[in-house]
């Protein structure tokens, strides 16, 4: 299956020590992460930012895959990047939040920290209770994507959400929210106060929800749901890097 152009995965080898794995959104590609990634590189960082099945291809494609796949790509970046890099950050934006928690649930203290753009765990959306009914048949609805506040810019995503996909999504919220106790590391929380995607309640089930022994909370006035192509990037890019420094301050007293 042919990728969409830009919807690359990304790496990048620092001379730091320290790694992070930037995961991307729900429908979406790396290519929301890129700005981010460049940026943390540009810090002497070590990155990788991976694309998730079904995603920068073909929303049909998308419908093949489940939660599993998505996890199983980021669990083995995780894994690969850990041998190389003395300490490891994941960071991610959207269900790439979601995917953060639940690596932090299971790998514990052999994440250094966590840095979320508008994670998700739950949707208010009265329909999201259909989605096992209706992916049996119904294959698509309208898409999700582009809410950015920053006039001419645009998210290289798909214009439909495949609807089996998103049962699937609905599983991983279920098995991340239910866990969410288990996440200890240190918390950049960084949510959007106006998002049309990821209702903001999401942001504050995290937020009581997790045992992180620190928690950074930023709320983004100017930005919609694609913080990181937004007006508030640049904002996102500077508290991450403080953060990183902040967590390695800590560890090193």
């Amino acid at each position: 299956m042919a990728l969409l152009a830009g919807a690359e995965p990304f790496s990048h080898t620092g001379t730091s020590g320290t790694g992070i794995l930037l995961c991307h959104g729900f429908t979406g590609t790396p290519a929301s992460m890129r700005p981010w990634g460049e940026h943390l590189a540009e810090a002497g960082f070590s990155v990788r930012g991976p694309r998730l099945p079904g995603h920068g291809t073909t929303w049909q494609e998308m419908n093949r895959t489940r939660w599993t796949d998505w996890y199983d790509t980021v669990r083995s970046e995780l894994l690969d990047l850990r041998t190389s890099c003395d300490t490891v950050f994941v960071f991610g934006m959207s269900m790439g939040g979601t995917l953060a928690l639940r690596l932090a649930q299971e790998f514990g203290p052999d994440i250094a920290g966590l840095a979320l753009v508008n994670p998700s765990v739950l949707t208010l959306r009265r329909d999201a209770k259909l989605l096992p009914l209706l992916s049996g048949v119904l294959a698509s609805v309208p898409g999700v994507a582009g809410d950015i506040a920053k006039p001419g810019v645009t998210e290289l995503a798909y214009t439909r959400v495949p609807v089996r996909a998103a049962a699937s999504l609905s599983q991983l919220w279920r098995l991340t929210r239910a866990d969410l106790h288990k996440v200890t590391q240190p918390l950049l929380l960084m949510h959007s106060v106006v998002d049309h995607v990821v209702e903001p309640v999401n942001s504050r089930v995290i937020a009581e929800g997790v045992r992180s022994n620190q928690l950074v909370d930023v709320p983004l006035e100017h930005s919609f749901h694609v913080a990181t192509l937004d007006n508030d990037a640049p904002l996102v890019f500077e508290r991450s890097v403080e953060f990183i420094h902040s967590v390695q301050q800590v560890q090193t007293t």
